[in-house]
């Protein structure tokens, strides 16, 4: 039996959500706001998952939760079999977050200067560091394009990039949040090779937020399938769907939460 790498235990995150203009004699009416509600689920390593849902369904949140960027408010997690609220420092040094909004690269050094400095603040010695740069350029195409500036890449580029810099520490697990979001056909098919042949083919555990259902048709193990904040099933895609497509069976049970909803 595989190792289960994460498991979340009614995993829940709630705002403060703000109504009308606030002043001394009246201010702001709070409500709380629930957008991940009670979270229970299990990945195992080696295993590609994908976190399924329409924008706004909680996604983004329960993988901001996971990587350690947001708090839970309740329920409880192990990643990597470290406490995600007590041993955050030890989740981070076996995880890794690539996503499509990448913003902390620095456009004005080149590629092969980022890696050198994120490798620096993983604590990886010089040599090693040159070592470790010179391998994930390799595996990801870019050793030709290292000592352009990054300003100059592509999007399939950076998102190349952003790989390279989150294989540097070797993490057990990655995170990908919308990682197909403005690529290319040819740059989304590239990325989903590397996802199956480079990544699963390693051992490593990959968890795919995306709201593109072909895609995690391709190339996810199981699938998990998120509205209003909720997980509303998980498992295999073919005993989900049955000789039905994802797409329709997603549809088909947004249907029916939405009638759900309207009667309760």
């Amino acid at each position: 039996m595989a190792e289960v790498v994460l498991e979340t235990h009614n995993l829940t995150k709630e705002f403060i959500r703000r109504k009308g203009l606030s002043s001394p004699r009246n201010p702001f009416e709070r409500t709380l706001f629930a957008a991940v509600k009670n979270i229970n689920l299990k990945v195992q390593s080696g295993e590609i998952f994908g976190l399924l849902g329409p924008n706004g369904a909680g996604k983004t949140t329960l993988t901001k939760m996971l990587c350690t960027l947001i708090l839970p408010s309740s329920g409880s997690a192990t990643v990597c079999g470290y406490d995600l609220a007590r041993q955050q420092g030890k989740v981070k040094s076996k995880i890794a977050l690539i996503s499509s909004e990448e913003r902390s690269f620095y456009w004005r050094l080149t590629g092969r200067q980022n890696l050198d400095f994120f490798a620096a603040l993983h604590g990886l010695s010089k040599e090693v560091a040159n070592q470790r740069i010179e391998e994930v350029l390799e595996v990801v195409d870019m050793t030709a394009a290292a000592d352009r500036r990054f300003q100059e890449y592509s999007t399939g580029m950076k998102q190349r990039m952003g790989l390279a810099r989150g294989l540097l520490a070797d993490p057990e697990l990655f995170f990908m949040d919308e990682p197909t979001k403005g690529l290319d056909p040819i740059a989304t098919w590239q990325l989903h090779e590397f996802i199956r042949n480079k990544l699963a083919a390693a051992g490593k555990t990959v968890i795919v937020a995306t709201h593109h259902l072909a895609e995690a048709e391709q190339i996810c193990d199981r699938v998990g399938i998120m509205y209003g904040g909720e997980m509303r099933t998980s498992g295999p895609v073919k005993d989900l769907t049955g000789d039905a497509s994802l797409a329709d069976f997603f549809r088909d049970l947004v249907e029916q939460t939405m009638v759900e909803s309207t009667e309760t």
